[in-house]
């Protein structure tokens, strides 16, 4: 059975299951516009909005909360969900980090804890991803995942359509992973 909210520890970061406690740190970091740049219809650094999307992922069961490991400084999150996939697959998702976080080793060693810990379970693995989040898929094409064309969902309210990234089990590239 899948464990949604493992604790896994890298050499720059640990995951560590999601609490209502979390709400400060995580607000820190998320009240900042520029996390949210590639997503602007969202408007997340808003109070009122971040505040759903943290209890909304709370509520999911899968969230991880991710700190430093020399300060325990909160930079950002992830979070595992089994909502929008098929049959041996896993979804990795609603990442954020901090702008300071940016540029690849921390992404990438999120990415490579939570995939691991992913393929202990499943096959695949599913990134959606805004198709105006280049960012983001910049990055998930950097360790190795590659755009579904046949799976893509229009986004509502005007928002950009979502597109399927995935990545398989023994295609995860250690290399890949250091520069996302």
């Amino acid at each position: 059975m899948f464990e949604y909210q493992p604790t896994l520890n890298g050499g720059l970061i640990s995951l560590r299951p999601a609490r209502l406690d979390d709400w400060e740190g995580l607000f820190e970091v998320g009240r900042d516009p520029d996390v949210w740049a590639s997503l602007p219809h969202l408007q997340l650094h808003l109070e009122e909005k971040f505040r759903a999307y943290f209890l909304d992922g709370l509520a999911s069961g899968g969230a991880l909360v991710a700190a430093t490991r020399d300060s325990e400084r909160i930079i950002g999150w992830s979070r595992y969900s089994s909502q929008f996939v098929g049959r041996r697959e896993m979804e990795v998702g609603w990442t954020f980090l901090g702008c300071a976080y940016w540029g690849g080793r921390y992404n990438g060693e999120m990415k490579h804890l939570m995939l691991a810990h992913a393929f202990l379970f499943v096959e695949r693995v599913i990134f959606r991803i805004r198709e105006t989040n280049l960012r983001s898929r910049r990055a998930a094409e950097k360790i190795g995942a590659k755009q579904l064309p046949d799976r893509k969902v229009q986004g509502s309210d005007n928002a950009p359509p979502i597109l399927f990234y995935a990545i398989n089990r023994g295609e995860l590239a250690a290399d890949h992973l250091l520069m996302a």
